[in-house]
């Protein structure tokens, strides 16, 4: 009995094959071609170098030409080159003479601070980050020559009553820990200028103490649970920077006009139902952000073109708001996340105060790309 046997002409096999590969290649030479001139790459590309700039220090004017970021000069590239030159050298990228001040320290891998720290006492400046310390030791007491405090970014849960002992520290920044009080200690530091308590999510309120802080231009408390202005703020008397954004704020203290010199005021992110007329008489003020999903009642003046004010109304993106669903994994942290946002709106903020006008609202829309 025979078999049937098929049989097939392989050149039509062949061509066959080759004629979906050519389609497949062409459709690849076309999504690239698409990608190529998307404007969601550029941005992300120019986000990308604008966030890693700012993590590293690098001042605006170093990457932005004519209002337009330049990425074209390898920016990166040359700091890191930099940043290994400065690694290489003994002095660790300061100078001789300053170095011997500073101290540095840096990585997940720290859990406490090195023994030797402690007899350092001739230091005058602490800059600490990323790491896992949890408190800051009470002998913090022995430096008295101590003038800034940089510790954002480690996991912090409370700062000792002794760091009221130093008189000469200007700047404190104790941003992104998990902080849920600030010590009125404190407020003895009395040459403080600059504080910043950003990203903690659970502080609710600042010492009465820090009323004595007389001297405090810069004001940071964002990224919060605050439900009013904090009495201590509204008594230092010549703060010109405070951003109290991303709290749980629904009005404004009508006493607010006792910061004369108030130039910078943040308030966006927040559930203010009405501003206060009270704000018109803050004179210096020149740039103020709220958020105006709720906003029913402004004053008028605060949009007028006439005035030096830069008034910017932002409205919030509604996805911020939906819920994750269940057993959706998060791919950052709250803080991660908290930071990213401030990183942008820093940024936005500054391109507007170069500007000589500004747009009566702006909406601030988040995106995600998947390739």
């Amino acid at each position: 009995m025979g078999h049937k046997v098929v049989a097939f002409d392989i050149s039509a096999i062949r061509g066959l094959w080759e004629t979906r590969v050519k389609k497949h290649r062409a459709w690849q030479k076309q999504e690239a071609e698409r990608l190529e001139r998307s404007a969601l790459e550029k941005i992300k590309e120019e986000w990308n170098l604008v966030a890693e700039c700012r993590r590293r220090g690098v001042p605006q004017a170093a990457y932005c030409r004519n209002g337009f970021l330049d990425t074209s000069e390898r920016l990166l590239d040359k700091l890191e080159r930099k940043l290994l030159l400065r690694q290489s050298s003994p002095s660790g990228g300061r100078d001789g003479g300053s170095s011997k001040f500073v101290f540095e320290l840096s990585g997940e891998h720290w859990t406490e601070l090195p023994d030797s720290l402690k007899e350092q006492t001739h230091l005058k400046e602490w800059h600490i980050s990323h790491t896992r310390i949890e408190t800051i030791p009470a002998y913090i007491k022995l430096f008295q020559a101590m003038r800034i405090l940089d510790l954002p970014k480690n996991q912090l849960s409370h700062l000792p009553a002794e760091i009221g002992c130093l008189k000469n520290l200007k700047e404190l920044n104790v941003s992104f820990n998990h902080l849920k009080s600030i010590p009125p200690e404190l407020g003895e530091c009395e040459n403080l200028k600059k504080l910043d308590c950003s990203g903690n999510l659970e502080l609710t309120e600042l010492p009465f103490e820090l009323s004595n802080l007389k001297q405090v231009t810069f004001v940071d408390i964002s990224a919060n649970k605050f439900s009013s202005v904090p009495i201590c703020v509204l008594r230092m008397s010549n703060l010109q920077w405070l951003d109290i954004s991303n709290n749980s704020l629904s009005d404004l203290p009508q006493d607010i006009d006792r910061l004369k010199e108030l130039q910078t005021f943040l308030l966006y992110k927040n559930k203010l139902t009405y501003l206060p007329y009270a704000l018109l008489n803050l004179k210096k003020l020149t740039l103020l952000a709220v958020s105006g999903d709720h906003l029913v009642e402004l004053p008028t003046a605060l949009c007028d073109a006439s005035t030096p004010l830069k008034f910017v109304n932002l409205m919030d993106n509604p996805i911020d708001n939906i819920q994750r669903q269940d057993g959706e994994e998060m791919m950052e942290s709250e803080q991660d996340r908290q930071h990213f946002d401030k990183e942008f709106m820093r940024a936005y903020i500054e391109d507007l105060k170069e500007r000589e006008s500004v747009p009566s609202y702006t909406t601030k829309v988040s995106f995600s790309l998947q390739l």
